[in-house]
């Protein structure tokens, strides 16, 4: 390269993966906050010159871009998430980040799952380098999937740096969570960097680069991505709550394999959580998206919650259908809650 040359780098985020780490760090780290996308930005800078041989002036990033799942307009207004997504995307425009959103998929549980994202990802990430030459790509993800795009990559005379978070955590039911950086993905990349390790380190506790990986407390904000309901940071009931009444109410999410769920009420009003173990006479892998349901309405430590929870003996499918085979609205559910981790914790 020449001296007057600049080192053209490009970011791409794996979402899912991203929105996860940042989510350990501020619920399980010591650190209790968001990673900052101009955070990173900066330490993929300094990262990339030291490892280039160059002076960080020399080195830009040219293009970012993120990759995630995306709710419908009606799922997001569903699950009051309109403001909060649009606050993540203010977040991701002002960092100067391209948002590549694909529309999430049904499980058979009634859950969401993101398809084809990573396909994508390698896609854009391979033509974008082809066209425009970048020098050196990072990636943001641990997925061994990856590992042919590198290859291609390499191809193209791109260098490959991969940024890569490996942690594990013990969950509330005693469920030890973990999260790998595949080793061939480490193996193939030119510039592997794992993350942890450099941000526990106590030598680099004062380090500003480090630091300014997270988000300042007065801009926790910016990743808040369930605000409604909350004062002081603590989730409150919502106006009109009456503990203790039978409801009804359709399923509008369900996370089978973590054993919870959520209730959207006849009434309109918010969405209730509940748990397998307030299910009466059925399991909860014997429900399905869209049953409707009983419930009693009780007070959690985060929020409105379901008890006594048990299908609707007078509901009767044939009942709800026009001749068409058309569900009718009334006291339907339109979409249901994307489950946080899937894509936000």
């Amino acid at each position: 390269m020449r001296e007057k040359d600049i080192c053209r780098i490009a970011v791409f985020y794996d979402g899912a993966y991203f929105f996860k780490v940042s989510s350990y760090y501020v619920y399980q780290h010591e650190r209790r906050a968001r990673l900052s996308f101009r955070g990173v930005h900066d330490f993929i800078i300094s990262e990339v010159a030291q490892r280039e041989g160059l002076s960080p002036s020399r080195c830009q990033i040219v293009d970012a871009t993120y990759f995630q799942g995306r709710l419908t307009a009606q799922q997001a207004l569903e699950q009051d998430r309109l403001f909060s997504d649009r606050v993540f995307e203010d977040a991701l425009t002002r960092a100067d980040i391209a948002l590549f959103q694909q529309h999430l998929a049904f499980r058979p549980d009634g859950s969401f799952e993101e398809k084809r994202i990573d396909v994508w990802l390698a896609l854009e990430a391979y033509e974008m380098t082809s066209l425009k030459k970048y020098d050196v790509c990072v990636l943001i993800t641990g997925d061994g999937d990856f590992v042919p795009l590198v290859r291609k990559l390499n191809t193209l005379g791109a260098r490959v740096m991969l940024l890569g978070w490996e942690f594990e955590y013990d969950r509330e039911d005693g469920r030890t969570m973990r999260t790998q950086v595949s080793t061939g993905l480490i193996d193939r990349v030119n510039y592997p960097v794992l993350m942890k390790p450099l941000i526990d380190d106590r030598a680099r506790r004062h380090d500003p680069l480090i630091d300014n990986l997270f988000l300042p407390q007065s801009m926790q904000n910016e990743w808040e991505w369930r605000p409604q309901h909350r004062e002081n940071g603590q989730r409150t009931l919502p106006e009109g709550f009456v503990e203790g009444v039978e409801c009804q109410g359709t399923i509008v999410n369900l996370i089978a394999g973590k054993g919870y769920g959520f209730i959207k009420p006849a009434s309109g009003s918010d969405n209730y959580f509940f748990h397998a173990s307030d299910l009466i006479d059925i399991g909860i892998d014997g429900l399905r998206y869209d049953d409707r349901v009983l419930f009693v309405t009780a007070r959690g430590d985060k929020g409105i919650v379901a008890k006594n929870v048990r299908l609707n003996p007078d509901h009767d499918d044939a009942e709800d259908e026009d001749e068409d085979g058309y569900i009718q609205e009334d006291d339907c559910s339109d979409m249901e809650e994307h489950d946080a981790l899937s894509v936000r914790s």
